[in-house]
């Protein structure tokens, strides 16, 4: 499957659900966190405010998430068709619920045998109520400083979302994804670690009668650092000049 295939069906699968929000700037902080991170299914039980002007200013071009939310007068109702419902929970339960962190709730949702996946967000407040909580299959609790661990009910939503849209990219790739420049090979690499200990040597850095392992400290920075093979030619380039500047003076 391809990266890009595996990424719509995660995407396809998973919806956000907000119950009782009270600021409607919050639904909009919301849809714009979710687009940011490929997610575009956004469900609202009973908003206080919606549609408004505020969610649309707040929601920073992710307007489309706001025309298409679909709102529900219950829970029950939004989740109906849901054959997995994960509900984010801060507060510490009388009843203890099977828990899950953001990156195992993300690790679940790729399961190919869910086909539709709820994530409940409760109000801005109190959260979710035990009733709610109980129609819930998961909670998810999101780890976070113990002395202060309130969190914005957008910024909830970015984290999730963040680690399920990072479930469906190949992480071998993300350096690739990052540049796509061709990495230097080894003969190209050889080729400027013989030019920088020639210059290093003309201009009384290096000493080849004690040299101090330098060269080899040398090769692990650079070998460390993966130089594309542009930036190598910038630092050969580097180095010519500097042979050049020394032949003349």
């Amino acid at each position: 499957m391809s990266e890009a295939t595996n990424m719509k069906e995660v995407t396809n699968k998973t919806i956000i659900v907000l119950v009782g929000t009270t600021h409607p700037g919050n639904i909009g902080a919301a849809a714009r966190a979710m687009k940011t991170m490929s997610q575009d299914k956004l469900y609202l039980v009973n908003p206080k405010i919606f549609p408004a002007e505020e969610a649309t200013a707040r929601a920073s071009g992710a307007d489309d998430i706001l025309t298409d939310a679909k709102i529900f007068s219950s829970l029950k109702e939004a989740i109906a068709d849901c054959d997995l419902v994960i509900g984010t929970s801060a507060r510490t339960r009388n009843i203890p619920w099977p828990l899950v962190s953001p990156r195992k709730c993300a690790d679940i949702i790729s399961d190919n045998k869910y086909s539709s996946v709820a994530i409940i967000f409760g109000r801005e407040n109190s959260g979710l109520s035990n009733d709610e909580l109980v129609l819930c299959n998961l909670a998810l609790k999101i780890p976070a400083n113990a002395v202060y661990s309130s969190l914005n009910l957008a910024a909830a939503v970015q984290i999730i979302c963040y680690e399920i849209y990072l479930s469906g990219i190949d992480h071998d790739s993300l350096e690739s994804l990052a540049s796509g420049a061709p990495l230097a090979d080894q003969k190209t690499m050889a080729l400027f670690y013989q030019h920088l200990e020639e210059v290093m040597i003309s201009i009384g850095f290096h000493n080849t009668e004690n040299p101090r392992l330098l060269m080899h400290r040398m090769r692990r920075l650079f070998n460390r650092a993966q130089l594309e093979e542009n930036e190598c030619n910038i630092l050969r380039g580097i180095l010519s000049k500097i042979q050049s500047k020394i032949k003349f003076d």
